[in-house]
């Protein structure tokens, strides 16, 4: 994992946000972990945020993906 501050805040956004250590929610962390945001947005859509936490995860997740080298 290329701990980026863009990583480092979704992490603790998503642990802030998902307070129990579900499946869900490990698999979120091992999908950030290994530098997958395709996988990390495919679980966020099954997660029952707001729209305001939506918009923002999402928000990370794009800059995520911006900063990971091609």
């Amino acid at each position: 994992m290329t701990a980026t501050p863009t990583t480092v805040s979704l992490l603790r956004w998503l642990r802030r946000q998902m307070r129990e250590p579900t499946p869900n929610r490990e698999h979120l962390e091992a999908a950030i972990a290994n530098d997958d945001p395709a996988e990390a947005r495919r679980l966020v859509r099954m997660v029952d945020f707001n729209d305001a936490q939506r918009h923002h995860v999402e928000s990370l997740l794009t800059e995520w993906e911006r900063e990971i080298p091609n």
